[in-house]
């Protein structure tokens, strides 16, 4: 007895199509995607999901600016799938962003994600400049990447004690890092927007 395939369901692309475009262009991926926001002056403040978007501009609170290749269908409607979106109206965005949370991620890409004291790319850790235990404290400017050898070489000792400096002085990262660490993988049609990295 023979076995044929079940139907793809509805709306389902072919193996072929798949094949053809790759996983990042699919229209799973464009639904699960994530979308640049730009405020009213085209300053990047923010990353949200596809629906979020879809959101903001059914509502006319957001323009489209830059469209994938796929789009979104609904029973009534054709949506372009949105990959930039600008905010119609100007929305303060708060300049204190050593209240951001420190994570390893942003720390890295703050960064580059490069030690800081050999310029090593691998076994990143992150290092108290001046350790918490003489005084240091957990802010954007006393935390560093650093590679596990240069972080076990330093120890508990300070930069002076150790002879070991940063190479740049730590400080609180830009918004485009934060966007970075929402979405790692950078999408092409974003870079005209993000200002290069500091």
């Amino acid at each position: 007895m023979e076995s044929t395939a079940p139907p793809a369901p509805a709306g389902s692309v072919p193996a072929s199509e798949r094949q053809r475009h790759g996983p990042e262009t699919s229209p799973t991926a464009a639904i699960g995607g994530r979308v640049l926001v730009l405020n009213a002056t085209y300053e990047p403040i923010n990353v949200c999901t596809v629906r979020r978007a879809v959101v903001l501009l059914l509502k006319e609170k957001a323009e489209l600016l830059e469209r994938g290749r796929w789009e979104l269908r609904s029973e009534s409607s054709t949506l372009a799938r949105p990959v930039v979106i600008r905010l119609v109206s100007y929305v303060k965005v708060p300049r204190d962003a050593h209240r951001r949370k420190i994570t390893r991620r942003a720390v890295f890409a703050r960064d580059s994600w490069t030690c800081q004291y050999c310029g090593s790319r691998s076994n990143l850790t992150v290092d108290h400049v001046v350790p918490r235990s003489k005084g240091g404290a957990s802010s954007w400017e006393n935390i560093v990447a650093s590679c596990a050898p240069c972080n076990r070489r330093k120890g508990d000792r300070t930069p002076r004690q150790a002879g070991m400096h940063p190479r740049r002085a730590p400080h609180t990262p830009r918004a485009e890092v934060f966007i970075q660490v929402a979405s790692p993988t950078i999408p092409a049609a974003w870079l005209q927007y993000l200002p290069q990295a500091a």
